[in-house]
C-alpha cells in the first residue's frame, strides 16, 4: 500500500446499548465511537445506561430534515436584484422540475435570498434522500444557477457558493434555519437513577447546565448554541460511520436543557444541523459498512429512512455524553479523575507497562 493510500487507524469501540422512541425508530442498540480521547466511551457508556432504565428511553423527534447550497448572483443594482428575487420564488414549481429532471433523490423543498448592495444570495434547500447532501445540492444549485442566469433578466455568475449555505462553518442562519437533520431527544430520568448511577441531583444538574450551558455560553459569545461538548460525541460518531468529520462544526451547535422535576430530571437536547449519510463519500469501507449494517441502517427501505435513523441514533448518543458529564462535574474532582485514571489505564495498555 503507497501512502496516497493509507488509512489512518482511530480507535473505535463500540458502547451501550441505549434505548431510544420517537417518530424514527424505536430500539435498543449499541453505537460505535472512533476517538483518541478514551474517557468518552465510559461516559457515553454511563448516559446509555441511564437510558436503559428509563421506560421510555430516550425520545428522539425528527422535526426537520434539508441540506442547503447557497449561490451568489451580480444584479446591476439592488432594485434589479430584488426584481430578481421576486421573480425567483414566483417561479419555484419551475425551478423544482429543473432539479428533478437532473436527479432521482434530490427535491427542491424551499429558497431563501438575501439582497447586500447589488449582490443576491440565493439559498437552496433540498430533501437529499439517503445521502448527507453535499455534492447533490451543489450539483443541483449549480443546474439552478445556470438556468436562472438565462432565464432572469440583470443578473450575472458571481460564485456556486456565496457562504449563505452555510458549510462547515459556525453561523446563525444555520441554528435557526437547520442544515442537515433536526433532532430534539428528550429523556426523564427518575430520581433514584439520578442519584445511584449518576451520582448526583436533578437540581444540581439544572442549575449547572443553567449557570454553564446558558449563562457561561453566552458571556462567551456563542452562536445558536447552549452545550457542553457535542463536537466529542459527534466526532466520534461521524468517524465510525463514515460522515464528512468537519460537520461537526455546525453540528455541534445545540442547545441543552435540564429541569428538575420533583426529584426526576428531564434533560433534553436539541440538533438542528446533524449532517448524515448512509450513501455517498466514505461509505464504501468496510468498517463503515460493517458499522452501518448492525446499526439498523442498511435496511431495504424508501429512500432517507436509513439516514433519518442514523441521525436520531447520532443525536440521542450526543444526548448521553452530555448528561453523563454535566453530572459528573456536579461533583468536585470528579471529572479529572475519571480522566487521570482512564488515560492512563490507555496509556499503559499501548505500551505494555
Amino acid at each position: 500500500m503507497t501512502d496516497a493510500h493509507a488509512i489512518a487507524g482511530v480507535p473505535m469501540r463500540w458502547v451501550g446499548p441505549l434505548r431510544i422512541s420517537g417518530n424514527v425508530a424505536t430500539t435498543e442498540t449499541q453505537v460505535p465511537l472512533a476517538t483518541y480521547e478514551s474517557p468518552l466511551w465510559p461516559s457515553v457508556g454511563r448516559g446509555a445506561k441511564v437510558s436503559m432504565l428509563a421506560e421510555q428511553g430516550i425520545v428522539a423527534t425528527l422535526v426537520d430534515e434539508r441540506m442547503t447550497r447557497s449561490v451568489l448572483v451580480e444584479a446591476t443594482d439592488a432594485g434589479t436584484a430584488h426584481r430578481a428575487a421576486q421573480m425567483i420564488h414566483a417561479r419555484t414549481d419551475e425551478l423544482r422540475e429543473v432539479v428533478r429532471s437532473g436527479s432521482r433523490f434530490a427535491q427542491l423543498i424551499g429558497i431563501r435570498h438575501e439582497i447586500t448592495a447589488n449582490l443576491l444570495f440565493l439559498r437552496f434547500e433540498f430533501s437529499t434522500g439517503d445521502a448527507s447532501g453535499h455534492n447533490m445540492a451543489t450539483l443541483a444549485s449549480d443546474a439552478l444557477l445556470g438556468h436562472l442566469l438565462k432565464t432572469v433578466p440583470g443578473i450575472s455568475y458571481g460564485s456556486i457558493s456565496g457562504n449563505y449555505c452555510t458549510d462547515k462553518k459556525a453561523t446563525a442562519i444555520n441554528g435557526i434555519l437547520g442544515r442537515g437533520k433536526n433532532v430534539v431527544t428528550e429523556l426523564l430520568v427518575p430520581r433514584e437513577t439520578v442519584e445511584t448511577v449518576l451520582h448526583t441531583t436533578a437540581a444540581k444538574i439544572a442549575e449547572l447546565n443553567l449557570r454553564k450551558n446558558l449563562l457561561g455560553t453566552l458571556l462567551a459569545g456563542g452562536i445558536r448554541s447552549a452545550n457542553a461538548h457535542y463536537a466529542n460525541m459527534l466526532l466520534g460518531f461521524y468517524l465510525a460511520t463514515g460522515q464528512d468529520a468537519a460537520n461537526i462544526v455546525e453540528g455541534s451547535q445545540g442547545v441543552t436543557l435540564a429541569e428538575d422535576r420533583d426529584g426526576d430530571l428531564y434533560f433534553s437536547c436539541t440538533l438542528p444541523n446533524l449532517i448524515v449519510g448512509t450513501v455517498g463519500n466514505g461509505k464504501g469501507l468496510s468498517f463503515v459498512e460493517t458499522n452501518l449494517a448492525r446499526l439498523g441502517c442498511r435496511a431495504d427501505a424508501e429512500p432517507g429512512h436509513n439516514a433519518r435513523r442514523l441521525a436520531v441514533l447520532c443525536a440521542a448518543t450526543v444526548l448521553c455524553g452530555e448528561l453523563s458529564l454535566l453530572a459528573a462535574q456536579t461533583n468536585p474532582g470528579e471529572l479529572m479523575r475519571a480522566h487521570v485514571q482512564l488515560e492512563r489505564e490507555t496509556t499503559t495498555e499501548k505500551v505494555g507497562v
